[in-house]
């Protein structure tokens, strides 16, 4: 062979050995980097997410986190451990969470079991304030088994909005004929059917549940009552009545958009007792009642007939401490603990009653107090009215679904720091969050929407 064939030859092998070098190169670059999804991206609070990975590494260990700053600037975390597919695929509606914040198969699991990150300020609870802007999640996949701020590697990450306000939902400010709370209309003309929408004793005005219910095709108005600053002072006491509540229901009734014969009344904790109040008040006639873990009598001691309170920190009677000095209130509010005359004259209630129950409830006496409310009504041949839900492992603070629970949260700050117990355990609790989210939609219909007859 002469030398230039040689040559040649050799350079012909090199060729071909570089072009099958650069056809690997452009192969391997063509192969889409690690990618996080979730669908939707931008949804209301009460709806799922599909979150999934895709181009991860096959068959490896992988950590999906979630993060959000509250409005206090606080941050909240939740993460949990897979195992990718033979594809480099994680899907959070078909893998199960091997570990971190909870294990199994919980596509909602990255959003109900937040947590303050450590080292924030103890007995945080997430509320949200101001409703016409959404949370944002930042949902991140990392390599390996790890734990948010252990430092590891992100592969891939992406932003999720979640609202209480649906896009066309109004919302109102009311301070008129002394009344203070905040509505919230659907989208549309109406008149649409309508919630009384009561809270409990840590007072001030809580909107996000009006703003969901809103979203949801029902005009809801969110009632302050105690604890806020347009309100007749003192702060710790309840200086309304029940003229008061009952100026609330009527202005429900009396709006343009909403259908008068079709207004309900929701409450949680102390709020259950005065939704139960409200509805036996001459000249209202709510078409439901739904009682979210709380009591069928006041749990602190009525000054007048109108109902306006004694100081709260004075009805301390019946408390309870933990080993860490947390607060239970549960015995407050126990029914034989209450003065009889400050129940509620529950053979007077004139429409159906759901009565939401945790059973794990240590803040208020949600089963002794739905039993005696079931029994009375029995007694007086109005049994049919009654519908109890009832969960094991619920705690007291039975909210909108995929909230985070918190067994434990601040409740005061002044003479001294106060801690309260609320009970519950995260999955039970997130569970019994869903399922009566839905069964109280459908208890609305039915009366609210519906033929309605009993």
């Amino acid at each position: 062979m002469t030398t230039w064939l040689r040559v040649h030859s050799r350079v012909t092998k090199l060729h071909r050995s570089l072009g099958a070098l650069v056809r690997l190169r452009r192969s391997s670059s063509l192969r889409p980097g690690p990618l996080l999804t979730s669908d939707p991206c931008r949804a209301l609070m009460d709806e799922k997410m599909v979150i999934k990975g895709r181009f991860l590494p096959p068959r490896a260990p992988v950590t999906l986190c979630t993060q959000l700053y509250s409005e206090e600037g606080d941050l909240w975390q939740a993460h949990a451990h897979y195992n990718t597919d033979p594809q480099g695929s994680v899907d959070l509606c078909r893998d199960a969470s091997l570990g971190g914040s909870f294990v199994g198969c919980e596509p909602m699991g990255l959003f109900w079991a937040l947590q303050p990150a450590p080292g924030g300020r103890e007995g945080l609870r997430l509320r949200k304030k101001n409703m016409q802007t959404p949370y944002v999640f930042n949902v991140s996949v990392m390599g390996g088994h790890v734990s948010p701020g252990d430092g590891g590697s992100e592969l891939a990450s992406v932003s999720t909005e979640r609202w209480y306000m649906a896009p066309g939902v109004k919302r109102h400010e009311v301070r008129q004929n002394g009344l203070v709370g905040t509505l919230f209309l659907p989208p549309g003309p109406g008149p649409f059917p309508a919630m009384l929408d009561i809270w409990g004793m840590g007072g001030g005005l809580v909107e996000y549940r009006s703003a969901l219910l809103a979203s949801r095709g029902y005009a809801s108005f969110s009632l302050a009552y105690f604890a806020h600053t347009d309100l007749p002072g003192p702060l710790n006491t309840i200086n309304v009545g029940k003229t008061y509540f009952k100026a609330a229901f009527q202005f429900l009734q009396d709006h343009a958009q909403v259908c008068e014969d079709r207004v309900g009344i929701i409450g949680l904790s102390y709020g259950v007792y005065l939704g139960l109040r409200t509805s036996t008040l001459s000249g209202v006639q709510p078409s439901c009642l739904i009682c979210i873990n709380g009591p069928v009598g006041s749990t602190t001691a009525l000054c007048d007939e109108e109902g306006r309170t004694e100081p709260f920190q004075f009805s301390s009677k019946f408390w309870r401490f933990n080993s860490e000095g947390y607060v239970i209130f549960r015995d407050v509010s126990h029914p034989q603990n209450l003065p009889p005359s400050n129940l509620v004259k529950m053979e007077d209630i004139p429409c159906p009653v759901m009565f939401i129950v945790g059973e794990d409830d240590i803040s208020a006496s949600s089963v002794e107090s739905a039993d005696l409310l079931e029994q009375t009504l029995e007694a007086c041949g109005k049994g049919h009215l009654f519908t109890r839900l009832s969960y094991p492992g619920a705690g007291h603070l039975i909210e909108p679904p995929f909230s985070p629970h918190n067994r434990m949260s601040l409740w005061s700050v002044k003479p001294k720091k106060l801690f309260v117990l609320w009970g519950g355990h995260l999955v039970p609790h997130a569970a019994a969050q869903e399922d009566a989210w839905t069964k109280m939609q459908q208890f609305m219909d039915t009366h609210l929407r519906g033929d309605r007859g009993h």
